[in-house]
């Protein structure tokens, strides 16, 4: 009988290994990005990045795609990513969300980063140095609800221009829901003037994609911080001592090749504090707490 039941006990065991190892919660890091162009283009580029990580950390790391902004808001805040490429505003909505997480890295450019105001071809609104007060009543499109460089700043640049908010100064206002989506519309015609990220619509143009005098750009917005990766706070407890520290050095040190995926040259370490005028004008305009 005490054979049988110790043989009992023992089955038991195995079936409980088995299934804790089954429950068990899954040792990558993962980490999303916010949509900011299409599904493909996005999975080409961070799809190495993630392998790239996976052999500087000695973790295995794994891409997580985002169907919006607000999801990968969400997906941080939830920790079912635990770093992720952010913009300005989002970069800022998920830290309120999530203390002790901090921005870690960024591009040099995105110190310095700003939005064209664009239209389309034989367009009556013409290019200045000011604001172009010539929109008003027109048709415009923003790029995504939670983009910085398609929303958040180019509303507040027309706020401060107009003394009015976008709905009162056009006649008609959209969200595409990408920058590619921005310029692609405008181009059309199919909206009268859009706000777009800069690297974005200079991207397109270098790689002969898209012409300057089929989408004119009239404005160009002060400048201002935008894109950073974020992480979540606690990395060295799940991880190992020092891991936030080594992922922060793996993220600045990538190389230009590996950079050139984010439409970057090189990155720079990055701060909560540069992100300060975001995080005000995002609660003025009430889009974070």
């Amino acid at each position: 009988m005490f054979r049988v039941l110790s043989l009992l006990l023992a089955f038991a065991t195995l079936a409980c290994l088995g299934s804790c190892r089954a429950k068990a919660p899954s040792a990558a890091l993962k980490f999303s990005a916010i949509p900011d162009h299409d599904a493909t283009a996005l999975r080409a580029k961070y799809e190495p990045f993630a392998k790239y990580l996976t052999e500087k950390l000695g973790v295995e790391v794994e891409y997580v795609a985002s169907t919006d902004y607000a999801a990968s808001v969400a997906m941080f805040i939830n920790d079912e990513v635990q770093f992720a490429w952010f913009g300005g505003l989002t970069g800022v909505q998920a830290r309120a969300k999530v203390p002790g997480a901090q921005a870690v890295a960024m591009g040099k450019k995105d110190a310095e980063f700003q939005s064209y105001f664009i239209v389309p071809k034989g367009s009556q609104i013409k290019p200045g140095i000011e604001f172009p007060k010539g929109a008003t009543g027109k048709k415009f499109t923003f790029g995504s609800e939670s983009s910085t460089s398609g929303r958040l700043m180019p509303e507040y640049f027309i706020r401060d221009a107009t003394g009015k908010p976008p709905e009162e100064f056009f006649g008609q206002v959209n969200f595409s829901g990408s920058h590619d989506k921005t310029i692609d519309l405008v181009t059309k015609g199919i909206w009268e003037i859009g706000a777009v990220n800069f690297l974005t619509y200079d991207k397109q143009v270098a790689s002969g994609n898209l012409k300057k005098e089929d989408c004119p750009i009239v404005w160009t917005t002060p400048k201002y911080a935008d894109y950073q990766f974020t992480v979540r706070p606690q990395l060295d407890q799940r991880f190992g001592k020092g891991f936030t520290a080594k992922l922060t050095k793996a993220l600045i040190e990538m190389n230009s090749e590996m950079a050139a995926g984010f439409a970057r040259e090189t990155m720079i370490p990055a701060n909560n504090s540069d992100f300060a005028d975001i995080l005000a004008v995002a609660r003025q305009l009430r889009m974070t707490r």
